[in-house]
């Protein structure tokens, strides 16, 4: 005689509520599923309409195109209009540079781009945000370093100096700044732009949004092709595409050799890495703003300074870019020697820092830039 006790049977309505909420459960994974399955593809569609020139320049790779620059480059890109025709530009009634507040957001309608570009960087591995030879070092104090012209960060107690192969000066130098025609989106762009700060080298930017836009006109007039990014070196009279080979070439010239260039611009991370993280930006840079001034390719480059991996520093790149605007860009990355130069010049190191010789105006803070760069070069 069996005296263990049985479990009964479950009623029949405690079985058909286990089936019901199974049903649900199931439903609402295939609706998970589908709506991921309808993102990916998207962004997939999004992101291959974005980098469908770029990269038919990939599947036709082959050894790099060096060209003799043959006098230098012109003393100002070619445009719809003239530069000789272009009028002065006037700075916003009322318009004064704001109070630098480093290391704060100062508005919170910046704060979603800014997580974007912070989703990026992480995307990247903080890439470029050292230059090669890094390494931290220390000072008696902070303060002291910055009155004689040399850049420090105390923390606490604690006061720390940055060293580097290009504060040791062990990185070769070029002549005259390099040329780069580019645009924000370009995942091939962006690792270029990153091996120019870890070489910390100055580089005009001229954006190609799309590689349609901007002064990708001059690019097909000067090369027969509109593909990016395309570099020009004209101190060596060299010209070349393919990211892989412009990145060879500048470790080459300006840095420790090409077998030092770091993993994270070799492929396919490279690729994939940089390709998200354009996508968490929502590939902006990829097209002219509407209102852009059609004369803004004709205008003196502007500088900035900053870096590739500064979240504060891409929000203003990307409008520069939109703009079709020519800049210069100082690079600023840890270790660089640009950030003892801007705080002999300013008596401090924050960036983005925007210095604009059509107008004569220089501005720290990310989101008056923004203002600024919207109020003089569009007509809206």
């Amino acid at each position: 005689f069996d005296r263990r006790r049985r479990r009964p049977p479950a009623p029949l309505f405690a079985m058909r509520r286990d089936h019901d909420a199974a049903l649900v459960r199931a439903a609402s994974a295939a609706v998970a599923f589908l709506a991921l399955t309808l993102f990916f593809a998207r962004a997939q569609a999004q992101l291959a309409g974005a980098l469908r020139l770029t990269f038919a320049s990939a599947t036709l790779r082959g050894p790099p195109q060096l060209r003799s620059v043959a006098g230098g480059l012109r003393a100002s890109p070619s445009g719809v209009v003239e530069a000789a025709t272009l009028e002065p530009l006037e700075v916003p009634k009322g318009f004064k540079p704001p109070t630098p507040q480093p290391l704060s957001v100062t508005r919170n309608d910046l704060v979603p781009a800014l997580l974007g570009a912070g989703i990026a960087l992480a995307l990247r591995f903080a890439s470029s945000v050292f230059v090669v030879g890094w390494r931290p070092g220390f000072v008696g104090s902070a303060e002291e370093s910055l009155k004689e012209g040399r850049y420090a960060l105390q923390l606490g107690p604690v006061a720390f100096r940055d060293g580097s192969d290009s504060l040791d000066g062990k990185l070769r130098r070029p002549a005259q700044p390099l040329v780069l025609y580019e645009y924000e989106a370009s995942p091939f762009c962006r690792k270029v732009r990153e091996a120019i700060c870890m070489l910390d080298l100055s580089v005009e930017l001229r954006p190609c949004p799309g590689a349609r836009a901007g002064f990708s006109g001059e690019l097909a007039r000067r090369t027969g092709r509109r593909t990016v990014p395309f570099l020009v070196d004209p101190a060596q009279e060299v010209e070349m595409f393919e990211s892989d080979d412009i990145i060879n070439y500048l470790f080459d010239t300006y840095g420790p050799g090409r077998d030092k260039v770091p993993i994270a611009l070799r492929e396919p991370i490279a690729m994939i890495t940089c390709s998200y993280a354009a996508l968490a930006r929502g590939m902006a840079g990829k097209s002219r703003e509407v209102g852009a001034r059609r004369e803004n390719e004709a205008r003196k480059p502007l500088e900035l300074w900053g870096y590739e991996a500064s979240p504060f520093v891409r929000v203003v790149r990307e409008k520069l870019c939109g703009l079709c605007l020519p800049h210069l860009l100082v690079p600023c990355s840890r270790g660089s020697a640009n950030r003892d130069e801007m705080v002999k010049r300013t008596g401090r190191f924050q960036v983005p820092y925007l210095r604009d010789p059509n107008t004569g105006v220089e501005m720290f803070e990310a989101p008056e830039i923004l203002d600024y760069l919207q109020s003089v070069y569009t007509t809206s």
